[in-house]
């Protein structure tokens, strides 16, 4: 049976071929549509309580300033979480790399002799890709987030941050459901509440089963040596209180610096990611302790690439990035494509910042390039992340070719004169007359085939704004027709 609308081969091409079947998919564009619009009116309608109270804009200016702060002291605090942690009965994991992070967690799992495990959503594991590290080594990871188990059921990749299946409608999930999931009833519904009691059902004896779960975690407490795992669903706390052996893989910008710290992100976090005032389930543990949870506590806190990240300047902002989402459910590229054509475990504005940086500007060049810079994501960020800034920056930090080189040069040359540049722009509008009445051209011959593939270029005025302007002048008339 083919599952419609998965990631199929596009993961790891370039954005503007990756984007080009997604913007194709009729569905696909509808689902996003439906999906992002609806979490777009429940953000704004609980944001709006509080930005009549006039708290909203300094809550994001605190998260903002927090956030900055951490990153100018990081190394000492990651310091102060490990003695906390260790204090508290807790294990901590220094990985430098995805597979250093991936070892880590493979030998605790083994050293257990478990060949199974339930996991709660996690962007870092993802990113480091544990789920296929396990498998490698004869070790089956059950996702336990409702829209995370359809993606792994059908082989698929996440293709948004807080809704990984936002990509696939109810049908294609009940359909999903009744190929892949064991002991699925053939008379399946498609109603949400009957998808969500089966995927329940499957659960429920994973959690009662499972020595050994594994988590990420929303925020890190250096104050304390305190995890915060926050969800709606509640499979978090069964895999964080069930299991006797809990392994957390943190990124090391997850930390903040005091528990009273929290009040300011557990109020923002749930209103950009899921539109609610608070999560349903907000879990925090701290080390291990005697007949409350796991007595087995490990903490691998995980580089792979932040440090790199934390030296830009500019682009260090993408590290204060909590996860909410709220920048891809208003961002119009990433309602028209979906996240797999990022090619990328973060998607939407805010992967086109992190990727690049986490992986290199070489290996995701396009990425920078995947928006409008219309700058929307920056106005809903929570912590106020520059995106378009960053964007910008990104752009002229990746590499060029020679005619990319060439091309711009000339146009510094150009644009540095005004003389020059009018002269320009007047051999523009003469080369393009034959097209005048097209008002846009959607393909041209190398080099400007490079503009085209990807966009439309909008053909000359017969009349430029500054001609018109000084015939206006000379003519004695206004810049609203009228005479003087």
């Amino acid at each position: 049976m083919t599952i419609p609308h998965g990631s199929g081969n596009l993961v790891g091409l370039p954005f503007p071929t990756a984007a080009k079947p997604r913007v194709r998919d009729i569905g696909l564009r509808a689902n996003l549509r439906r999906a992002t619009g609806t979490i777009r009116a429940k953000r704004a309608a609980v944001v709006e309580e509080v930005e009549r109270t006039g708290d909203w804009e300094p809550l994001r200016e605190a998260g903002r300033a927090i956030k900055a702060w951490t990153m100018r002291n990081l190394p000492e605090l990651l310091e102060r979480f490990e003695t906390a942690a260790t204090e508290a009965g807790a294990v901590v994991h220094w990985a430098r790399d995805a597979d250093e992070a991936n070892r880590i967690v493979g030998d605790l799992i083994r050293a257990r002799n478990q060949r199974e495990i339930v996991k709660v959503k996690s962007m870092a594991t993802q990113e480091i890709g544990l789920n296929e590290a396990l498998a490698a080594q004869g070790i089956e990871a059950t996702e336990t987030d409702l829209a995370e188990l359809i993606v792994q059921l059908a082989g698929d990749e996440p293709s948004h941050i807080l809704v990984p299946a936002i990509h696939k409608n109810r049908s294609e999930i009940r359909e999903l459901f009744a190929a892949r999931m064991p002991g699925t009833d053939a008379s399946l519904t498609d109603e949400p509440a009957a998808l969500a009691e089966a995927a329940r059902r499957h659960l429920r004896a994973k959690f009662l089963s499972a020595k050994v779960a594994v988590s990420g975690a929303n925020f890190a407490v250096a104050e304390t040596g305190t995890l915060v795992v926050v969800e709606s669903e509640g499979n978090g706390r069964m895999c964080l209180t069930l299991p006797e052996t809990l392994i957390s893989v943190v990124g090391v910008e997850k930390i903040l610096p005091r528990f009273a710290d929290l009040e300011v992100f557990l109020q923002l976090l749930p209103r950009s990611s899921t539109g609610e005032r608070m999560n349903p389930y907000t879990s925090m543990w701290t080390g291990a302790t005697d007949g409350d949870g796991p007595s087995d506590v490990h903490i691998v806190l995980i580089d792979n690439g932040r440090s790199a990240t934390l030296a830009d300047e500019v682009g260090r902002q993408a590290l204060h990035c909590i996860r909410c989402s709220a920048c891809l459910n208003v961002c119009p590229v990433y309602e028209r494509t979906g996240g797999h054509a990022y090619g990328s475990v973060y998607p939407g504005p805010i992967g086109a910042i992190l990727s690049p940086q986490l992986t290199g500007v070489a290996a995701n060049k396009s990425l920078p390039y995947a928006s409008s810079l219309c700058g929307a994501c920056y106005e809903v960020c929570p912590v106020k992340i520059n995106i378009p800034e960053v964007l910008v920056h990104l752009r002229q930090e990746a590499p060029k070719n020679a005619a990319e080189k060439s091309a711009m040069a000339t146009m510094g040359w150009v644009m540095r004169s005004r003389r020059r540049y009018e002269a320009g722009l007047r051999a523009a509008r003469m080369g393009s007359s034959p097209w005048r009445g097209k008002g846009s051209l959607s393909r041209l011959p190398w080099p400007m085939s490079g503009w085209t593939s990807s966009r439309d270029l909008p053909v000359p005025p017969r009349e430029s704004f500054r001609d018109w302007w000084k015939r206006e002048a000379a003519e004695g008339t206004g810049a609203n027709g009228e005479g003087e």
